[in-house]
């Protein structure tokens, strides 16, 4: 046979090697994630998987644009402490009954890792759990030190000197001893609940920042790989993901399981107590009405709300709002209309790029309207000489925005690509042909567990992108509509609450020194658990219906090859 012929035979073992080897590396990080992801770009021309040149195009896509411009109006709304804003105006609203507090973290945190970075979310919101929890600890030796003052008064009677002389020492101490030693045991028991608050207080933030990024298409890394990943090994579907579509998936699944998630915290660290966490049927407590306190004051001190936070507010709002109506999916969207139903002109990305150059453009100064003023006098107000900034200038962007999922992304669409071009994804998929014996929503769960347990140890990013495009020719084999299995691996990679390494936020929760790993090992693994049986209730209930998951759909049959 011509030599040529061992070389294409050859040519899925070469692209294998390579996703093993950064699988391994991916995982043991020998290399940083991002120098990882840009091998590809030397091994693929190298064992001539791909061209060079076709695999650079990989590397900055329609999805790598759709994560700058959604990251640089999060990066804006950090920059102008919009996002505190909104966590302490919600938390003075919700109150600080323990249940009640519990759920308002939850809330917020979940609300704005839905926007921002859930990195960014748990390392805002964590010192404002850390200020009410410090609070709450004061306010409660300040009322044992009352208790202790008041029972060495009661003991200044009639049977301080036979106190003194021992004499009366039994009767006092029916009196007072046993009250001490109950005392002593009551401070221990207080003191082991009040640190199971602290735990509880702690890790709903890292938990709620995890599954709020889950509801929308820029929340987090693998839903930007999942929308990448279908558009490149699928060239022919009509758009089925956008941020509409998975938002309206996406988000009643987050509210499922952050319910879940905030009951079950609480069984576990408040206890099932309504008059205690709930507060019902009684007045706020001193711990509570300090805590509060502690909430407004933060809220306070950011003052009335500037120029330029209004400003990023409304750009916000308005990138929200042209996501939505882009293309509702049960309507006809604003760019069917403008563009004479050639939609694909425009995408999400081309929405998120926009609005982030706006905040290149528009001021963070309302503009000076009386400039005339200044021509007839002499001197003239520094704040109208001073240059005006704009809402967001390139040295934040440069110093917040998260470069690295950028390229982890590009390397991502480089795997997929090379996996479709040598033929490894067919050969695969051929190999778990007998899978189609197994019903659909068996093999959901079982990817479920498996993704679920393989994110605890590498990126959520790096998770998707070497499971997406194997399941996706899987679902090519077996007959089964893709959606049905990549969705469930998508939304399994951001669900690690096991270590504290498998995510930042696990990491900074565990940084504060309240939750051992045992700790987060018991009650991540029960987590674990609940966000399986969400994300199966969710692919076989209203995903079904929104995704036409029981056919199998024409476009499925089409590779990006």
């Amino acid at each position: 046979p011509h030599p040529l012929l061992y070389l294409y035979l050859s040519l899925p073992h070469y692209c294998a090697y390579v996703i093993g080897l950064m699988a391994v590396y991916w995982c043991t990080e020998a290399l940083p994630l991002a120098v990882t992801a840009l091998l590809p770009a030397v091994l693929f021309p190298l064992f001539r998987v791909m061209t060079s040149k076709d695999v650079c195009m990989q590397y900055l896509k329609d999805t790598n644009m759709l994560f700058l411009g959604g990251l640089m109006v999060a990066v804006a709304v950090e920059h102008w402490n919009l996002h505190k804003r909104i966590a302490l105006r919600v938390l003075l609203i919700v109150g600080v009954r323990p249940a009640l507090l519990m759920l308002g973290f939850m809330g917020v945190t979940a609300f704005l890792s839905m926007w921002i970075s859930n990195t960014a979310t748990t390392a805002m919101m964590v010192p404002i759990v850390q200020a009410v929890l410090v609070q709450l600890s004061n306010t409660a030796r300040e009322e044992e030190v009352q208790t202790v003052t008041h029972i060495n008064c009661e003991e200044k009677g009639p049977e301080k000197e036979a106190n003194s002389t021992g004499e009366g020492s039994k009767a006092v101490g029916n009196g007072l001893s046993f009250p001490l030693e109950m005392d002593s045991t009551e401070k221990h028991r207080e003191d082991e609940e009040r640190l199971r608050m602290c735990k509880g207080m702690t890790l709903c933030v890292c938990y709620a920042a995890s599954i709020g990024g889950t509801a929308t298409l820029t929340g987090t890394g693998p839903n930007l790989v999942l929308t990448g990943q279908m558009s490149q090994l699928f060239p022919e579907n009509p758009d089925v993901i956008n941020f509409a579509s998975w938002f309206g998936f996406a988000f009643p699944n987050m509210i499922i399981m952050l319910i879940a998630a905030w009951i079950w915290l609480q069984l576990i660290f408040l206890g099932i107590n309504f008059r205690k966490t709930w507060g019902c049927g009684t007045v706020k407590t001193e711990k509570e009405i300090a805590a509060y306190n502690v909430i407004r004051e933060e809220h306070r001190r950011l003052g009335p709300m500037s120029y330029g936070e209004m400003n990023v507010l409304m750009l916000f709002i308005l990138l929200v709002v042209l996501w939505f109506t882009r293309d509702p999916g049960f309507v006809d969207g604003w760019a069917t209309h403008f563009f004479n139903a050639e939609k694909e002109y425009v995408t999400d990305a081309t929405v998120a790029v926009f609005v982030a150059a706006l905040l290149f453009v528009l001021p963070s100064k309302p503009p000076c309207l009386c400039s005339w003023r200044s021509q007839s006098s002499d001197v003239v107000p520094q704040s109208e000489t001073e240059p005006r900034s704009s809402l967001l200038t390139w040295q934040v962007v440069q110093k917040k925005m998260p470069w690295s999922i950028v390229l982890l992304l590009g390397g991502g669409f480089a795997l997929a690509k090379g996996s479709e071009d040598s033929g490894l994804s067919a050969w695969l998929g051929y190999q778990m042909s007998p899978l189609e014996r197994i019903p659909p929503w068996a093999i959901a769960i079982i990817v479920c567990l498996m993704v679920a347990t393989f994110t605890e140890c590498t990126s959520n990013v790096a998770t998707a992108t070497l499971f997406l495009p194997i399941l996706a020719s899987m679902s090519q084999s077996i007959g089964v509509n893709p959606l049905y299995v990549m969705i469930p691996c998508t939304l399994s990679a951001s669900f690690a609450f096991m270590l504290p390494v498998a995510t930042p936020p696990n990491a900074i929760i565990f940084s504060y020194g309240y939750v051992k790993v045992s700790d987060m090992a018991k009650t991540g693994f029960v987590m674990n658990i609940i966000s399986i049986l969400c994300i199966t209730l969710a692919i076989n209930s209203w995903g079904r219906v929104m995704f036409s998951l029981d056919s199998f759909p024409s476009w499925a049959n089409s590779t990006g090859v």
